[in-house]
């Protein structure tokens, strides 16, 4: 069997090491458009803020290829026959396959601003393109980032670790509001202010503005005015990278769509990771994730599928654990600020990497319980019931945002993974937070004990 994965990222290299893992003999092709071994995405953050050096985001070795017997060819794939079963390079090499992984992943939204292709116009995206980025972001220099999402602030304080006097360009009037209330973003803003980040609320780019060596030399705004810089730092978010299944008969919508075994509607081929559309169970529908544990689920159910072994993939709860300025923040779940407010993401065009379109999305009944206790605070999404919250016929957890203190973390995943009815906890969710605390873990404590 000839299985060739297109995609050297998550997705990808857990596919191949599952596929070898149930079929010895088979040949294992990975195609990669990065001149790179396979390397941890989220820890590029890391590499930024100088934490890390880059080589230490590389996650697999030749030896590891080697040892595996995975054929890895550097190359961008350029069109697809699924009708010959044909990979065609864009230097002109030709890939056969049996069964095809298109784990192409997703590409950082460019600037929608003319001046795009300047120099010192810099993204959090790719190993190759953090290290330029380190090349500009010298000591001295006045840096712009925009962005609403995780990645915007990663690139935020990573270019305050290098020396770099960084102004964040804020569309809307707080940061990351499609997650964060008014409180959440002012305790994050705080530490941002301590640490020297000039944040620029209401504030939006129209032009990037260059001098004669071709060089970024300031920004113009939407109001006129001129503001100087020589880096901008572009997270605007991640759109999947789809130019391989046009005019192909692979059905897509915003990525390539698949069922649950991760089969495209062309037999034999498979996506996963950031450029698939996969169902949710936790809203009912098809919706992306840019989360790499996503990516590494996917990919090893798609590969168990390849190998004949019929399995379909259950979407675990989005999850994802941050440190932004020393502020630890985990996500769980559906965990929009504003239930209330319209949803207007039922359109969205980009997620920013890190992030699940879930977050975004409401049960029926949706009310909010939220905390604060010095500069921890801990708030609760609940879903199901009447939607008055006074009583319990069912009620569950669907959501959480915790900042600072981090131990509810796991008994609240548990609680939330598991759907758990969550009315017990109905009286106590006014309580302080050492009473709610305890709580919540004494009842994952029973779902643990008695599953």
């Amino acid at each position: 069997m000839n299985y060739l994965i297109i995609g050297n990222g998550a997705a990808g290299i857990t596919a191949a090491e599952t596929i070898r893992q149930h079929d010895p003999r088979g040949q294992i092709t990975i195609l990669s458009a990065e001149p790179s071994l396979m390397y941890s995405r989220p820890g590029l953050a890391y590499v930024i803020s100088g934490e890390i050096p880059p080589q230490q985001v590389i996650a697999r070795t030749r030896e590891w290829y080697a040892d595996l017997r995975l054929e890895l060819v550097y190359g961008r794939a350029q069109s697809l026959d699924v009708y010959n079963r044909l990979v065609m390079l864009a230097d002109g090499r030709v890939l056969p396959y049996h069964k095809l992984l298109i784990a192409t992943g997703a590409r950082a939204v460019p600037a929608p601003y003319p001046g795009n292709d300047l120099d010192g116009v810099v993204y959090l995206d790719t190993l190759e393109g953090t290290k330029e980025l380190l090349k500009k972001a010298r000591r001295g220099q006045r840096g712009v980032v925009i962005g609403g999402g995780i990645t915007a602030l990663e690139m935020v304080e990573g270019l305050t670790q290098r020396g770099v006097n960084t102004h964040y360009f804020l569309r809307r009037d707080r940061l990351w509001s499609q997650v964060f209330n008014e409180a959440e973003s002012r305790l994050l803003a705080e530490k941002m202010h301590h640490h020297g980040v000039h944040i620029h609320t209401n504030t939006e780019a129209a032009e990037i503005l260059g001098n004669w060596r071709h060089n970024v030399r300031a920004v113009r705004l939407q109001n006129g005015k001129e503001f100087k810089c020589n880096l901008f730092g572009v997270a605007i978010g991640v759109k999947p990278q789809l130019e391989l299944v046009k005019n192909t008969p692979i059905q897509t919508d915003r990525a390539i769509l698949v069922n649950e075994q991760m089969q495209s509607n062309v037999p034999d081929v498979y996506a996963a990771g950031d450029c698939a559309q996969v169902y949710d169970r936790w809203s009912g529908q098809h919706l992306l994730d840019v989360l790499w544990p996503s990516a590494i689920a996917e990919g090893r159910t798609a590969a168990l599928n390849m190998v004949g072994q019929t399995t379909p993939y259950v979407k675990g709860i989005p999850f994802n654990a941050c440190l932004l300025f020393g502020l630890h923040i985990t996500i769980i779940g559906q965990i929009s600020p504003d239930p209330k407010a319209k949803d207007d993401f039922a359109e969205i065009q980009h997620l920013s990497r890190g992030s699940s379109e879930v977050w975004f999305t409401f049960p029926r009944h949706y009310q909010s319980a939220w905390a604060k206790s010095g500069p921890h605070t801990l708030r609760l999404a609940l879903g199901g019931g009447n939607g008055n919250g006074r009583e319990g016929h069912g009620r569950t957890i669907v959501g959480a945002l915790i900042m600072g203190e981090q131990t509810l973390a796991d008994p609240l995943r548990t609680l939330i993974e598991n759907q758990v009815d969550a009315s017990p906890l109905l009286p106590y969710l006014q309580s302080d937070r050492e009473t709610l605390g305890r709580e919540i873990k004494n009842l994952s404590l029973s779902v643990i004990r008695n599953p």
